[in-house]
């Protein structure tokens, strides 16, 4: 598998900034790690993919064109960026991810976004099992919400262990190089 990279952001969209049942942990430091790792991205010509969860139902916080299913301002994708909308935890099922990836010859990932025990977890498994095995976890650029057994901390804590070494790199905003 080729070894070109593209930043991979999951679901960073208004409804996760804007939940009612409580804010993201760390939100402000991880949205900010987020646009540090998208300026930097189209600064050395990497491509973006943006995973966008949408929902069919039309009462739905994340149907389409709902200013909550939007992709936050701060990090709304160039003309230049792929948006590929997914409806499960995973955003290969049923999606054109990796046929993209593949278009794109691209072998390694960077991987950010929401939530950490759903859709982040899911997509990092999901890339590693599919032969994408250089991938790499921002652990300071992906959040969760507090639940009612654990805290956000703990939950990002726990993914980060349980994720890196296995099926992704870790690696801090500021170490990585694109």
């Amino acid at each position: 598998m080729s070894k070109k990279t593209a930043l991979l952001l999951i679901d960073v969209q208004n409804i996760m900034f804007s939940y009612e049942g409580g804010s993201l942990w760390n939100e402000q430091q991880v949205l900010k790690n987020i646009i540090y790792l998208r300026e930097n991205a189209h600064k050395s010509n990497i491509p973006i993919i943006y995973i966008q969860h949408t929902d069919s139902s039309s009462d739905s916080m994340l149907s389409e064109g709902k200013v909550t299913w939007e992709i936050h301002r701060d990090v709304r994708p160039l003309p230049t960026d792929a948006v590929i909308q997914k409806s499960s935890w995973d955003a290969f099922y049923q999606t054109t991810l990796h046929k993209k990836l593949q278009e794109l010859e691209i072998g390694k990932l960077v991987i950010a976004g929401m939530q950490t025990e759903f859709c982040l977890d899911t997509t990092c498994r999901r890339a590693y099992s599919l032969g994408y095995k250089e991938n790499i976890l921002v652990k300071d650029a992906h959040s969760t919400f507090d639940t009612a057994v654990l805290s956000a901390s703990k939950i990002v804590e726990h993914h980060n262990n349980m994720l890196g070494g296995r099926f992704v790199t870790l690696k801090q905003v500021n170490e990585i190089i694109f």
